[in-house]
């Protein structure tokens, strides 16, 4: 992963049809690794937009059990963005490397049916969360995705259950997030119906 992502970032272009072609069976969580990641790095605004629009895609797609990851033709021969990751891909691939030299097949259970259908449904929730304009909300729910994804491609169980905790991170840290929006929300209404 980290060879091919290496390759990736040092092209000018690159379609998501050539990306499907180079992760060969393991395309569909590799996608969701690449696009994961992108939606980690410091973007400039509707940056995570561009990058979560694949995973509300890809995401249902292991939901519903697919082996291979199915995209429009148009979207097929659309070009990633690599000038953005050229920017960020060099922080995130040690991380990486590190991670695929200790992970190895293991806890295969998780990796039934159901439960690429629950990893499925998890980076669809969060695909759509990574496509809201929330400051500073992109950074939780795509490390999940991508630790998911790399999880799903390496078939590791114990990376799979880190995924798992950083969903559960994710999902606290919105729902602290939209407490105090409504907290702050309740409070300037209060005060201009006092006024």
């Amino acid at each position: 992963m980290s060879e091919v992502l290496r390759e990736v970032a040092d092209e000018e272009r690159v379609s998501v049809g050539e990306l499907i072609d180079r992760f060969g069976g393991r395309a569909l969580g590799a996608l969701l690794l690449i696009f994961g990641l992108a939606c980690t790095l410091p973007l400039p605004p509707g940056g995570t937009t561009v990058f979560g629009l694949p995973l509300v895609l890809l995401g249902p797609q292991l939901l519903f059990g697919a082996r291979a990851p199915w995209i429009p033709q148009g979207l097929r021969g659309r070009d990633v963005p690599t000038a953005d990751l050229k920017k960020g891909l060099p922080r995130v691939l040690p991380w990486l490397e590190r991670a695929e030299a200790v992970s190895k097949p293991r806890l295969h259970f998780l990796f039934g049916s159901w439960g690429q259908r629950l990893i499925g449904l998890i980076c669809s929730v969060l695909a759509i969360v990574l496509i809201l304009p929330i400051p500073l909300g992109n950074l939780l729910p795509g490390a999940a995705v991508s630790v998911l994804a790399l999880a799903l491609v390496q078939r590791d169980g114990a990376l799979a259950l880190v995924g798992y905790a950083l969903t559960a991170a994710s999902a606290g840290v919105l729902v602290l997030a939209a407490g105090l929006i409504a907290r702050g929300l309740g409070q300037v209404l209060g005060a201009i119906t006092a006024a």
